[in-house]
């Protein structure tokens, strides 16, 4: 029997892992010997494991610590030069810019990386110009990457982090696409979540599910929906993901605060599908994403968006197909949006079919999973 190639993958968190890469690991390691590393307790991690796959915890911090990060460049390098893998794959700009440079200096054959946004998109000076660089360190150091959108690929392309020859885009775009049987209309499964929110059948709700953060438009999509709330008066904002900001829970709080009977609130859920179905337009007012996976998730339960025309979202969201557009951070446009899908039931039908048909067809998680399987294998055999 032929011995099996070792490929390692790693994260910064087994969130990551968990929401993006299960399908991937299950699928590599078929016929792979496959190592996770990642900042976790090994009960974090279940569900994640075969005989073939194991865990390594990895003391990487999310947020930069100069100390920190060094301390985890070496050991990356020790476990990297130690185990010999063949494949290590990184995903989040933390995790690959250790895991590819570790990597590089352990001379591991094939080095990967999926980028899935910049941090440094949003920013200016001196800090775009020091982030920036260090993702063409990454870039330097990989032997190839992946983004998870064509436009994302484009923009990298744009601002030279990166080369076309060396970029990959799997499809049309998306990390591990949508599981179709999964994210689907489930008119039993809205009828219970709307009942255990208090949300009666005729209400429009309106969804934004993401980190509570600043950048990902989490008070841009309150104070849009407060300024039209009036004029939308069966119309619900619902709120889920985990508080990633200190203090912007109470802000959230504050803003909704003439419109708390149609205001819900949830924190981070394992069933996103289960209030997807519950929700009639989902809302991604962000201002930096590499493609949203929740948008094309929320696309395959029928969903039409409401999005910033940013990279990323251009290729989640089809203008005037699946959803409607507005500049990032416009409240006006964002509400207007909101009361052009409110009012016109025939245009929410009519981008939901089609939401529901691209998410489907053109970003099926088991496309996704062969066309990234096929190109790891094709490069390590």
């Amino acid at each position: 029997m032929a011995i099996k190639k070792k490929i390692c993958i790693v994260a910064t968190v087994p969130y990551a892992l968990r929401v993006f890469m299960l399908e991937h690991i299950r699928e590599l390691s078929r016929d792979h010997d496959v190592t996770l590393m990642a900042n976790a307790e090994n009960h974090q991690m279940d569900g994640l494991f075969n005989e073939y796959v194991r865990f390594i915890r990895l003391p990487i911090e999310r947020k930069p610590s100069v100390f920190s990060d060094v301390r985890t460049l070496w050991l990356l390098y020790r476990i990297f030069a130690r185990e010999k893998f063949d494949c290590v794959f990184s995903i989040m700009p933390k995790a690959g810019l250790l895991a590819m440079v570790a990597g590089f200096m352990a001379r591991v054959p094939h080095r990967f990386h999926m980028f899935t946004g910049q941090v440094w998109f949003t920013n200016g000076g001196l800090v775009r110009w020091g982030l920036k660089k260090l993702d063409n360190v990454l870039a330097l150091c990989a032997t190839h990457v992946m983004a998870d959108s064509p436009s994302q690929r484009q923009f990298l392309i744009e601002e030279g982090v990166v080369t076309p020859g060396k970029i990959t885009v799997f499809g049309k775009g998306s990390i591990s696409g949508v599981d179709v049987q999964r994210f689907r209309p489930n008119p039993v499964v809205r009828e219970k979540y709307r009942k255990e929110l208090g949300i009666s059948d005729h209400a429009v709700v309106f969804l934004f599910m993401a980190r509570l953060t600043r950048v990902k438009g989490a008070l841009d999509v309150t104070r849009a929906f407060c300024r039209v709330a009036a004029e939308m008066p069966d119309a619900h904002l619902l709120v889920i993901g985990p508080e990633d900001e200190e203090g912007i829970e109470s802000e959230l709080t504050v803003i909704m605060s003439d419109f708390t009977d149609r205001y819900h609130r949830v924190g981070f859920t394992y069933d996103p599908e289960g209030y997807m179905a519950a929700a009639d337009v989902f809302c991604i007012p962000s201002y930096r994403e590499g493609f949203s996976s929740a948008t094309i998730q929320a696309a395959g339960v029928g969903l039409p968006a409401i999005a910033s025309r940013i990279y990323g979202l251009s290729d989640a969201v089809e203008e005037g197909g699946s959803g409607l557009f507005h500049a990032p951070g416009a409240l006006e446009e964002i509400g207007a949006a909101m009361k052009t899908l409110y009012t016109d039931k025939d245009m929410r039908a009519r981008l939901s079919a089609r939401a529901n048909e691209r998410a489907h067809g053109d970003f099926s998680q088991s496309l996704i999973v062969h066309e990234f399987a096929s190109f790891i294998r094709a490069a390590l055999h």
